[in-house]
């Protein structure tokens, strides 16, 4: 699947996972008080899905049987980030991302923060599944409207 994105941006998975509970994994990135769903950048000539595996692996301890791909985001969601930020994130490089999103149920496993040498997140929470849009940094809000608003049908009641 070849993904055009925009001029400027960096091509990057997102994912929601859901409990039994319908509840969403929501991680505090380390050294901050932001919190966010599991994301990160596609490597180059990278399959996204194979991308999404490697940073849910990466970044909360999560393996491919310990998920199901519910659904995926049917367009790639662009969010800016903000000029003052633009130096210290992504190295400058990038006016935004735009990410895949993956709707995910978590099947089994514990969740493993300190997986990699230096882990991005230093806790986690299961939360409600609207929860995140009224926590996350303001510039991934509208990002995160447009992927919970896409999912929202397949999360049972």
């Amino acid at each position: 699947m070849t993904t055009h994105v925009n001029s400027g941006y960096r091509l990057n998975v997102a994912m929601i996972v859901l409990n039994q509970e319908n509840k969403v994994l929501f991680c505090k990135r380390k050294n901050t008080s932001n919190w966010q769903f599991p994301q990160g950048g596609v490597d180059e000539d990278e399959d996204l899905t194979k991308a999404m595996y490697r940073e849910l692996n990466e970044e909360v301890g999560l393996d491919f049987d310990q998920v199901k791909i519910e659904s995926e985001s049917k367009d790639l969601i662009y969010y800016d980030i903000p000029s003052n930020l633009r130096s210290r994130v992504l190295g400058g490089k990038y006016k935004g991302q735009a990410q895949k999103y993956y709707l995910l149920h978590h099947i089994s496993g514990e969740i493993d923060l300190n997986k990699e040498h230096h882990p991005e997140f230093d806790q986690f929470n299961w939360v409600p599944f609207w929860y995140p849009l009224g926590q996350v940094v303001d510039f991934k809000k509208e990002a995160y409207r447009k992927a919970l608003i896409e999912f929202k049908d397949h999360v049972t009641k």
